[in-house]
């Protein structure tokens, strides 16, 4: 038989056009369209330094609530998923120290309660800690008050976690909601980095509106995910060197155009072995070219508001 939610039949009789797009208003496409945009940009970034590229890399920390978020409670899915904690996050870490690279880490609160010593390693080797939800939980699953919530509570976990208030957001399975905005803006953050429609950073806009928050665009391109997915089923044999020449080309473009090269990571995926060698090769080739700024997501955020004419929220300890 199939499964309905609750209350599906009966919205269906009210609004027989609901789920057939073809027969929506020009008001109801347009709402829907244009709820979150992007908004100005930088014509040319002007790097600081007069560098050639910015390169921004990050890290998802998910751990165990990438099972444990779709009810996933066993213990070999478990174990699975604390290697990113035990072994993945120690070699990205020494990886980074050589390289002396400063990255940043999207961590959902359950994880940082879990591993808390995980988040003060990262602390310690000074990489940015940022908002990854409260459990890996999609934002499209809840109303708006428990988005709110949920941001709230995972912010103040992080705050504790590491003494300083987290400055950006990703939302899990980059998943956001008319909402998603709106709880940024009332946590006073600089920045969200879960949408996709630029290569550069730009100002988001809710209906149409500036809303003093700064994008750092990501793509299914530049993250290790889909190359390497957690469910064998859904892996294709597909040999780490194939994905380090895709991210090559990627920062090459970068370079070329005078860009911004932001790269997503997991350390439960690229952690391994023969996977962290990608990441290491990758680094050399970057580093093998002159002008290049390695900035957090926090940093790329704070420079392009300030060519843009945003004035970013007081970080902690700073007068507003």
């Amino acid at each position: 038989m199939e499964n309905r939610p609750e209350g599906t039949e009966s919205r269906a009789v009210q609004d027989p056009a609901a789920d057939r797009p073809w027969r929506w208003p020009e008001e109801k496409w347009r709402r829907l369209a244009t709820q979150v945009g992007a908004g100005r940009g930088a014509d040319v970034p002007h790097w600081p330094g007069g560098a050639s590229v910015a390169v921004a890399l990050s890290f998802d920390l998910d751990n165990e609530t990438a099972p444990l978020c779709q009810n996933g409670t066993s213990p070999g899915l478990l174990a699975q998923a604390h290697y990113g904690a035990r072994a993945g996050l120690p070699r990205i870490l020494s990886l980074l120290r050589v390289h002396g690279v400063r990255a940043s880490f999207f961590v959902p609160a359950v994880s940082a309660l879990l591993t808390p010593e995980a988040v003060g390693a990262i602390g310690a080797d000074g990489h940015e800690v940022g908002l990854h939800g409260w459990i890996h939980e999609r934002c499209g699953d809840l109303t708006g008050a428990e988005e709110h919530a949920l941001a709230e509570r995972g912010a103040e976990v992080l705050r504790r976690c590491t003494g300083l208030a987290p400055r950006g957001t990703r939302t899990p399975w980059w998943d956001v909601t008319e909402h998603t905005v709106p709880v940024a803006r009332r946590l006073g953050l600089l920045y969200d980095s879960s949408m996709m429609a630029d290569d550069e950073p730009y100002e988001l806009l809710e209906r149409g509106e500036r809303t003093g928050l700064v994008e750092i665009p990501v793509s299914w391109i530049r993250d290790d995910a889909p190359y390497f997915p957690d469910d064998p089923a859904a892996r294709q044999i597909l040999a780490p060197h194939e994905v380090l020449r895709i991210w090559k080309d990627e920062f090459d473009g970068a370079l070329a155009e005078g860009g911004l090269f932001q790269l997503t990571l997991h350390p439960h995926v690229i952690g391994h072995r023969s996977r962290v060698l990608v990441l290491r090769e990758l680094l050399a080739h970057i580093r093998g070219r002159p002008g290049v700024w390695f900035a957090t997501h926090e940093e790329v955020a704070r420079h392009l508001g300030g060519l843009i004419g945003i004035a970013p929220p007081a970080a902690e300890g700073e007068a507003a």
